[in-house]
């Protein structure tokens, strides 16, 4: 009885550490350099709008000072410039080794946070303030000058950001207005009017989000609906998670376009639908039937043996919980 109980105990402890690396993993995914700047650079513009930093200088130190989004200092702190607490920080604290042991970071809500935070700590300090002399587009003498100023110990620093700059062509965004040019290319599909439930009801209520957003449950998922001039990053800043998370969570592509009071997915979509079958309606196209049950598109494709990117017939059964018969 002894063994047996030992047995048990022994798997239960390999499946909790199994269930601890799987979720370690599933948060691990990183973002690359072009996401980043996709997902960023607007608000690097309206900053630049604001206080004068040119948007190459900021998306290049993020890109630089976060690892591109993928640091833990940027994921468990949303500090995205490595700012250190300093005195008079009254605001939340992250510990870890850099320069010293144990030094103090400052903690952001979001990353909206971090980059005014960064926009203010440059505009508000004596010794950056010969910074502010340069031409806006002067992006390697702003490089220069951060390194004289000492907002960074590596002495190769200029040089890592120009090559940042010019690698992305970062420059570009230094002679952009906010809101300029949408930060989505808009996609007119006729699909986009399946997209918009025709009966909120049926849809469970949550909560009222700290935002004043409410959030809404499908097939024990939560989404919200998008507002008029929504996307993927406001939703993202929002709910304090990543731009491509919203996308990959509603099966789209970072260049698509949210329509007002389309269901957008916080979480991601569940392998079964929240029903047994789905009769195709004209038009109904695979990604509203997937949204409208809270599946994932290719996980609808395979249940019904179709090629992924081919559309049902209308009238045509989808089986939804359950593989199609051969």
């Amino acid at each position: 009885m002894g063994k047996f109980r030992d047995l048990i105990y022994i798997f239960i402890s390999f499946t909790l550490l199994t269930v601890s690396y799987a979720s370690a993993a599933q948060s691990s995914e990183k973002i690359s350099r072009d996401e980043y700047i996709q997902i960023y650079k607007d608000i690097a513009i309206n900053e630049m709008a604001l206080y004068g930093i040119p948007a190459s200088i900021t998306l290049a130190q993020g890109i630089l000072e976060s690892g591109h989004g993928n640091s833990a200092l940027t994921r468990e702190a949303n500090n995205h410039f490595g700012i250190k607490c300093h005195t008079g920080w009254k605001g939340k604290k992250y510990h870890m080794d850099d320069d010293a042991e144990n030094e103090c970071f400052r903690v952001y809500d979001d990353a909206a946070q971090s980059f005014r935070d960064h926009s203010l700590f440059l505009k508000n300090r004596l010794r950056y303030q010969f910074l502010f002399d340069f031409k806006k587009d002067d992006y390697k003498a702003w490089a220069k000058g951060l390194k004289k100023a000492g907002y960074a110990t590596n002495p190769r620093y200029p040089q890592l950001l120009i090559k940042i700059i010019e690698d992305h062509q970062l420059y570009r965004f230094d002679s952009m207005k906010p809101n300029e040019k949408p930060i989505y290319v808009t996609n007119d599909s006729e699909d986009e009017k399946a997209f918009v439930p025709q009966d909120r009801k049926k849809y469970k209520f949550v909560e009222n989000a700290a935002n004043g957003r409410k959030v809404f449950e499908n097939n024990g998922v939560k989404f919200i609906y998008a507002k008029k001039d929504d996307n993927f990053l406001k939703i993202a800043v929002d709910f304090n998670i990543y731009a491509y998370q919203v996308y990959k969570n509603n099966d789209l592509d970072k260049d698509d376009q949210l329509v007002e009071g389309q269901m957008v997915y916080l979480e991601r979509k569940k392998r079964k639908g929240s029903s047994k079958y789905h009769k195709v309606a004209k038009n109904e196209s695979m990604h509203a039937i997937s949204q409208k049950y809270g599946i994932r598109l290719k996980q609808l494709y395979r249940k019904n043996r179709m090629p992924e990117g081919s559309q049902a017939v209308p009238g045509e059964q989808l089986y939804l919980q359950k593989r199609r018969p051969k």
